[in-house]
């Protein structure tokens, strides 16, 4: 019993937005070298919650998802991490969908997506009750890609965001601007400044800052310091700014770093090398739920070290999600980056 209440007690973490299926090929194939395809289930926000709660976090999901076997299997699959469903409204319209084929050296991946008429196109402020779905919530997290996708999205993430500045919860923004997503005739630049303005973490980089203000910073750590105080002078509820950077040295090795500046100080990690990337979907979003873990349990500068690592990870495991444990991103920090075994 004393566990069934820490457990009501405890303050949780609340994602808004799309749940996609994702359609591969197996390994490094292209779709017309193969007549066999994976699935996996993600989407920009579903992948931070997963994550979160593969760290022990306490998650809440809200979205719509199509009726049928297909949301049947999606729910459960959330729901196996530990991320509840219980927001999660049903509707006649499919599950979105995306087409992957994954690249290798020179030979960069290619996404083709299927989701204009998805369950989570018709979304509208009336299917969420926001004061229920921010009950005990502690922080709510959000991408540009909702307000992208539909009008609805963007109305009904505005009201969860107006409740959650009311109740004075900390609210991540990661405004990725992705230009073929807006078709409903919005202006992003307009529409995602609107939405910053309840939000207290900005989570992205030079291009979404220039974005956001009409400028154009270079990418160099100076003008990173610069953008981010033009940033917080132009948002005032924005505390603080974290930027993932990655390097790529061809489609199979990368490598990863962040920076930050907290309003006193700028930090930043050192590189983190990727020789063999498994996967590449959702690392920003584990950066994202890294950050947002770290956050809540460390100081500001181990707090993005914990982010960048989580993120270098996820790189190495197939799927939209990374399923590392705290312990496993500690052991990154700590040096240990060999792949030895574990006996």
């Amino acid at each position: 019993m004393k566990g069934f209440f820490l457990n009501l007690c405890m303050k949780q973490t609340v994602t808004f937005g799309e749940v996609l299926m994702r359609l591969s090929p197996q390994g490094n194939k292209t779709f017309m070298q193969s007549n066999h395809l994976e699935f996996y289930f993600g989407g920009t926000e579903v992948n931070v919650a997963i994550s979160i709660a593969n760290f022990g976090g306490k998650v809440k999901h809200v979205s719509s998802i199509s009726d049928d076997f297909v949301g049947d299997t999606a729910i459960s699959y959330l729901r196996k991490f530990g991320v509840s469903t219980s927001e999660i409204v049903r509707s006649k319209r499919p599950l979105g969908i995306y087409f992957l084929q994954v690249g290798a050296v020179m030979r960069p991946s290619s996404i083709s997506y299927n989701r204009s008429h998805s369950a989570f196109s018709e979304i509208q402020p009336s299917m969420v009750d926001w004061e229920k779905s921010l009950k005990r919530c502690h922080w709510f997290h959000w991408t540009g890609i909702t307000p992208a996708l539909c009008e609805g999205g963007y109305k009904t993430l505005k009201e969860g965001l107006q409740l959650a500045k009311e109740k004075g919860i900390e609210v991540s923004a990661d405004p990725t601007y992705r230009s073929g997503l807006w078709k409903y005739g919005a202006d992003p630049k307009d529409t995602l400044s609107d939405l910053m303005q309840y939000s207290t973490i900005f989570i992205g980089g030079i291009n979404e800052m220039n974005e956001l203000l009409g400028t154009s910073y270079s990418y160099s750590n100076e003008d990173f310091i610069e953008a981010s105080k033009t940033l917080i002078e132009t948002f005032p509820s924005i505390k603080k700014t974290f930027d993932k950077i990655r390097t790529p040295i061809n489609a199979s090795w990368h490598k990863i770093r962040s920076r930050m500046w907290n309003g006193q100080e700028f930090r930043e990690t050192e590189d983190l090398d990727i020789t063999h990337i498994v996967d590449r979907i959702g690392t920003g979003d584990a950066f994202a739920a890294g950050l947002i873990y770290g956050l809540q349990n460390f100081d500001d500068s181990k707090a993005m070290q914990f982010a960048a690592a989580a993120s270098a990870l996820k790189h190495t495991y197939e799927g939209d999600v990374n399923f590392s444990s705290v312990g496993e991103v500690m052991n990154i920090l700590e040096g240990n980056t060999s792949g030895r075994f574990n006996r």
